[in-house]
């Protein structure tokens, strides 16, 4: 990169947490002009760009696969924070805000990154390979954390509608965190070695040796970042957090308006949260996947829809002891369809451990129907 824009994408990523920070407390508690909400509204975007970027250094410091699990728990802070900001905002009619906002995180990761990554990787190599073991581990376990917080609720019959009874919410919760710290250990601990990048011999595919007792990925990387810019990364990440949650409080009032006045189904706030803050992280899994490391890009989508269940649900379900209202987490029978589908074509897309267009087209074109079901239920 030019050493000018890496300058002034440098500066950006500095002053923007700082400056959406100042805007908060100049906001926070008043009653304000359109005009503001736009402003508002830009920094809030600012802010959440600039927190993905200030984790991506820790997690270029750190190195993988912790660099990805510190990415999907930082992008799951700005959903719960968008979540319960909403959510108290809108009452009772945002009682399925949760639901409709993880669902979406999940297709988006599952299909739309994992669509994109296989579709960058195989134009510029023919084939994208990848480590089947652990993107298989990570499939399986957003499948089971999926069903149990999405579908189940829709099928359970001790309390009407599609929620949970106090004591399934708590078994729920407790079995995401559960198997999202077993991922955790498995991914970083027990065997970290199937979620280490694998990338191509050659423009043909094939797996490629190592060098210097490591995967040639990691070999060839960029050098880290110091311990001081890693610090200071995650005070900045700190401050555009504490930004994203004051300025997504403020937005509410007007995405509601929004939504209302384009007669646009309630579910389409939960897509619009999903896609502002899985946006940054779609641009890492790209890069990484024309960088023919693809299980980084994988681990940034599965890791990301995990951290949504696992983080988010539990979250929520200790939120709903003070929020108005009931917590509706089943989907309808359209929703379930197309999750099924996705896990079914995810399954298939992993065994084999390498994907061509082909595939990407499916996952994309399963995204694409999402997108339009969404608007148009």
């Amino acid at each position: 990169m030019n050493p000018f824009f890496r300058r002034l994408a440098t500066s950006w990523t500095t002053t923007a947490p700082i400056l959406a920070v100042i805007v908060l407390a100049l906001a926070w508690g008043r009653t304000i002009p359109p005009l503001v909400v736009g402003i508002a509204a830009v920094f809030l975007a600012a802010a959440v760009l600039a927190a993905v970027h200030h984790a991506e250094v820790i997690a270029h410091r750190v190195g993988e696969p912790f660099g990805s699990l510190v990415l999907a728990v930082a992008v799951t802070v700005i959903e719960v924070a968008l979540i319960i900001s909403l959510t108290v905002s809108g009452g009772p009619a945002a009682s399925s805000l949760a639901r409709d906002t993880v669902f979406a995180a999940v297709m988006i990761t599952c299909n739309g990154i994992v669509g994109l990554s296989l579709l960058m990787a195989a134009l510029r190599r023919r084939v994208a390979v990848f480590n089947a073991e652990g993107t298989g581990a990570a499939l399986a376990t957003v499948a089971t954390l999926a069903t149990l917080s999405l579908v189940l609720p829709a099928f359970t019959t001790t309390v009407s509608g599609p929620a949970f009874a106090p004591a399934q919410l708590a078994f729920a919760a407790f079995a995401s965190i559960a198997l999202y710290g077993l991922f955790v250990l498995t991914q970083t601990i027990r065997h970290r070695e199937y979620f280490l990048p694998v990338e191509t011999t050659g423009e043909r595919g094939g797996r490629q040796g190592t060098k210097g007792g490591k995967p040639r990925s990691e070999a060839e990387h960029a050098a880290f970042p110091t311990n001081r810019a890693a610090m200071v990364s995650l005070a900045l990440l700190l401050a555009a957090l504490i930004a994203v949650v004051g300025l997504a409080k403020i937005e509410a009032p007007a995405i509601e308006t929004v939504v209302r006045t384009a007669r646009l189904p309630q579910a389409a706030v939960g897509v619009a949260i999903a896609l502002l803050v899985l946006l940054p992280e779609t641009l890492a899994a790209v890069r990484a996947a024309r960088r023919a490391r693809v299980q980084v890009s994988l681990n940034l989508a599965f890791g990301s829809a995990m951290a949504s269940i696992g983080l988010t649900i539990p979250t929520i379900a200790a939120a709903s002891l003070w929020l108005e209202g009931p917590l509706l987490l089943g989907l309808g029978p359209t929703h379930i369809v197309l999750l099924g589908l996705t896990v079914v074509v995810a399954t298939l897309t992993v065994v084999p451990g390498r994907a061509t267009l082909l595939q990407a087209g499916v996952h994309l074109t399963l995204f694409a129907a999402f997108l339009l079901l969404a608007v148009s239920p």
